[in-house]
């Protein structure tokens, strides 16, 4: 190593490994550690920590050697303000905090008086039923963080005051161009937007040439409700957006003229720059429906929204093939399209979709009873396609999986709940797709045989990195060793409610790195309801073993009863 010149070492090497490499380097001895603390971490420009929580004292190790960063990213679970706030500086333009249960709402001032360059912001907090300091403390930020282009924040609790973000629309920097907020109420939405539609309309007529609020083109929105006089506002006062994601969840029925109606889509087509659109209505214990809106609400939208390039359309109850069909016809820019929990989608939606141009890269369908192989067919037509997921459509069978065989740019596939065997696998595992995400959740008459049929000698089993078997009956420990065996780059497992998968799987995943050189080391693991797991299978998740783990699922097994695994 001291022969390699110090700029090689640093440009060509070191700063082309991620921070877990890094880390991994650091413990081979005393000459990599240094190099590691004093060259490769001060010149790390950002820093994702998005996988892991690290505690107050990790991050201090990395971050108090890390002196220039630009963007940094971290799973906050197990931080407090004060650790986190003394690595905060002017240099940070990107700041992304996820599950920030921990931090008060203090934190926000710490970001405005530390981070006045700021640019993307994403911040996940907890309620803390104060919603007055909330407000005070976004208000102190907002006025602060004045070049702020990208702006998402997420208020998570069981009962949220939906009212927090009140008041937000005379705060926002002129800069903003992407807005998330959840949650927020509809009529707070409504009064938001009317605000950047009046500056807009104001900043027209005195002839300035651009205005502060026209350079929104990103808008999303988690609301109580989606209503037409949401849509109209949104269209006739930020007729520039680009994206479009809405997602209500209303505890109770909406009223017949206090909800989203075909008037309300029609409205879209004033967007004429549109080129993504996300409607969702969930409903917590079950699943919620836009029951005022039919097929020729999707003819309308299809019709005005022609540039459409990304669609995901959830709780649709009352549209048929013919609304769908509509939207895959009549947008020939199409590349991501999504379905969910659509009752009357069947194959007619997409019978002549092998006759049109097709460059879809991106199909997701998901509970939607009425699909079979016959779509698969259809949509394998496409060969740009990279992502497929079926989850839940329970009439995939064997017949369709030759077809995906044979999508060379497949790299996540998702078979949740369908009707494939050990044959259709044996299919599937001789194509040349390079997919790295698997999930074959719930497929109950694969077993052991069909698993190894699938991932031994093919392009699937060393390619891949995340794999779902869960609530698989027919899957056991031979499973487990064809998995540590043939897969050498899986990063993620999950065998959840495997009843026959015993205490000698844990032992070869356990000890996989050991008889296969060169295979990655397991971050996230999930045997939750593995019954046959007894408590002698601990030791296998105590040093050394299993030193990459960054996620462990235990519950409903003996291992949850046993305290602190490490």
């Amino acid at each position: 190593m001291e022969r390699v010149p110090s700029t090689v070492l640093n440009e060509e090497i070191l700063r082309r490994l991620d921070l877990q490499t890094l880390s991994s380097l650091a413990c081979l001895n005393r000459s990599f550690r240094l190099l590691v603390y004093y060259q490769a971490l001060p010149s790390l420009t950002s820093l994702h920590f998005s996988t892991m929580s690290p505690d107050g004292q990790t991050l201090e190790i990395i971050l108090g050697r890390c002196k220039g960063l630009n963007s940094l990213t971290l799973n906050c679970l197990r931080l407090q303000d004060h650790p986190l706030s003394a690595f905060l500086c002017p240099t940070i333009q990107e700041l992304n905090l996820w599950c920030c249960s921990s931090l008060s709402y203090q934190f926000l001032t710490y970001i405005a008086h530390r981070c006045p360059n700021l640019r993307f912001l994403i911040l996940e907090l907890a309620d803390k039923n104060l919603p007055d300091v909330f407000r005070s403390k976004l208000a102190l930020m907002l006025k602060r963080c004045l070049y702020l282009e990208s702006l998402s924040l997420k208020i998570r609790g069981p009962a949220v005051d939906a009212n927090s973000f009140g008041s937000i629309e005379f705060l926002l920097p002129s800069t903003v161009k992407m807005l998330k907020l959840q949650p927020v109420l509809e009529q707070d939405a409504i009064r938001i937007i009317r605000t950047v539609g009046r500056n807009l309309m104001e900043t027209e007529i005195l002839s300035i040439p651009t205005s502060p609020f026209c350079k929104l083109q990103s808008l999303s929105l988690v609301l109580d409700i989606i209503t037409d006089q949401l849509l109209l506002t949104i269209t006739n006062s930020v007729p520039l957006l680009v994206e479009l994601d809405l997602e209500d969840r209303p505890n109770k029925e909406p009223m017949p003229d206090y909800d989203l109606t075909n008037n309300g889509l029609q409205s879209l087509c004033f967007c004429q720059h549109l080129t993504a659109l996300s409607l969702v209505r969930s409903r917590l214990r079950h699943q919620g429906a836009f029951k005022r809106v039919n097929d020729m609400g999707m003819f309308l939208l299809s019709e005005g929204c022609k540039g459409l390039e990304a669609v995901k359309l959830c709780g649709f109850s009352k549209v048929s093939d013919a609304g769908f069909a509509a939207i895959l016809h009549a947008c020939k820019n199409l590349k991501k399209f999504e379905v969910r929990n659509a009752l009357f989608l069947s194959d007619l939606a997409f019978h002549d979709l092998a006759d049109i141009p097709c460059a879809l890269v991106e199909v997701r369908l998901l509970s939607c009873q009425l699909i079979t192989s016959e779509t698969v067919k259809k949509v394998a037509s496409s060969k740009s396609l990279e992502v497929l997921d079926l989850g839940g459509c329970k009439s995939i069978a064997d017949s369709c999986l030759s077809s995906i065989s044979c999508l060379n740019n497949l790299t996540e596939l998702n078979l949740t709940g369908a009707d494939v065997t050990d044959s259709g696998l044996s299919v599937l595992g001789q194509g040349s797709m390079p997919i790295r995400n698997l999930c074959l959740r719930g497929c109950k008459r694969v077993t052991d045989k069909g698993i190894s049929r699938l991932l031994c000698g093919g392009a699937i089993g060393q390619l891949l990195t995340a794999l779902d078997l869960g609530y698989m009956a027919g899957i056991s420990d031979k499973t487990i060793l064809t998995v540590a065996d043939a897969c050498v780059g899986i990063i993620s497992l999950c065998i959840r409610s495997c009843f026959y998968v015993t205490d000698s799987s844990m032992e070869v995943l356990a000890r996989k790195r050991t008889f296969q050189d060169g295979s990655k080391q397991l971050r996230r693991l999930d045997v939750c309801n593995c019954i046959c797991l007894s408590a002698d299978s601990l030791r296998w998740f105590k040093r050394p073993f299993f030193q990459g783990l960054h996620w462990l699922g235990i519950g409903q097994t003996c291992l949850a009863s046993q305290g602190d695994v490490t």
